[in-house]
């Protein structure tokens, strides 16, 4: 069972972007699944470490697009993307000792970052990319 599910709400209309989110989405509901299962623990490691390369691969996609474009707060939109990292990156470190903790704090994690970066900050910038040609 999925803890969210891909909806029209989350779509920018900018494909590249758009699957980027939903793998994300896919990384946030394997952690779900697994501790609905009593596996977070299991795993965790491997979802987290899953995150934070795939949030960097992400972040350099839409920064490339931002710059491409001429976004104004893309600079901004930078040290959003920044603060994201520094996040996941911490919650990786403290995965020593306490991965059940990691792994209720990296589901919160995801789930404030689909709901805050990608209908806030995201959803800003996409009118502007759309309006300019990215599609």
């Amino acid at each position: 069972m999925s803890l969210f599910v891909w909806d029209a709400k989350y779509t920018l209309n900018i494909a590249e972007i758009d699957a980027q989110h939903q793998r994300l989405f896919a990384l946030f509901n394997e952690l779900y699944d697994a501790m609905q299962q009593g596996r977070g623990n299991d795993i965790v490691g491997q979802v987290l470490a899953d995150v934070v390369d795939y949030t960097g691969y992400h972040f350099a996609t839409e920064e490339r697009l931002l710059r491409q474009y001429g976004y104004p707060e893309a600079a901004s939109h930078h040290v959003e993307h920044a603060s994201l990292s520094e996040q996941a990156n911490g919650l990786r470190k403290k995965l020593d000792g306490s991965q059940g903790e990691v792994a209720l704090a990296t589901l919160k994690f995801l789930c404030d970052w689909l709901n805050r970066h990608i209908l806030g900050s995201d959803k800003k910038f996409a009118p502007f990319l759309i309006d300019r040609g990215a599609r």
